[in-house]
């Protein structure tokens, strides 16, 4: 490794060729050196000072991580001010694509999404409700079959009782949980609309596909 007091006459190519060979003190005095233009140069881009360095400092741990990324026989200083002008100009596309992300969230926000977001947590709601009222033991075995995701075998060797048992139980439920929200007067006074997205929540969970929900 080259002394400290040498790496300030070192050429670009021999400067490369010790951060190849991973010398912390030449890397340092790189990234002392150049650190200050880099970072005007980025905030040309970016208009943030803090933004700009942190986008430096990222092109600097790379060069540290990748020290194969800098060619023996390019320039330094023009690979460094390359990549930062490049991961300038990625951050600014990144940001972007998220403000225009944030744009179409905002604009689907109507009043009508709101409401159909509103209403089907409250379907959500209304079927919780009626699985809290399932008897305990028919209870945990649905929630560890339809929430948890347990095969039934899995369920009967936790509570050590058989698959037979978990079958039941799972059949209890569901059929008390049919009757509990389409044959409750409450199914009769509810629309259409709100009936069959209250159907598709129910099946959902019939199907054991409740981490859809």
């Amino acid at each position: 490794m080259v002394n400290t007091s040498d790496i300030n006459v070192l050429n670009e190519a021999a400067l490369i060729r010790e951060i190849h060979a991973k010398c912390r003190q030449t890397f340092t005095y790189v990234y002392e050196r150049h650190f200050q233009e880099l970072a005007m140069t980025a905030y040309r881009y970016v208009k943030d000072t803090g933004i700009a360095q942190e986008l430096v400092q990222e092109v600097f741990i790379k060069i540290w991580e990748q020290p194969a990324l800098l060619d023996e026989n390019g320039s330094l200083r023009a690979y460094l001010y390359k990549a930062v002008i490049n991961c300038a100009l990625n951050y600014l596309k990144r940001e972007k694509n998220i403000a225009r992300h944030h744009s179409l969230i905002a604009h689907s926000l109507t009043d009508s999404y709101l409401h159909n977001l509103q209403e089907e947590q409250e379907l959500k709601l209304l079927i919780y409700q009626q699985i809290e009222k399932l008897p305990p033991q028919c209870r945990k075995i649905f929630k560890m079959s339809r929430f948890d995701g347990l095969k039934y075998r899995e369920i009967a060797a936790q509570l050590q009782v058989s698959e037979k048992t978990v079958e039941n139980h799972i059949a209890h439920a569901l059929k008390t949980l049919r009757e509990s929200l389409f044959l409750h007067q409450d199914y009769n006074h509810r629309d259409y609309t709100t009936n069959l997205k209250l159907l598709q929540l129910f099946l959902l969970i019939a199907g054991g596909l409740s981490n859809k929900l």
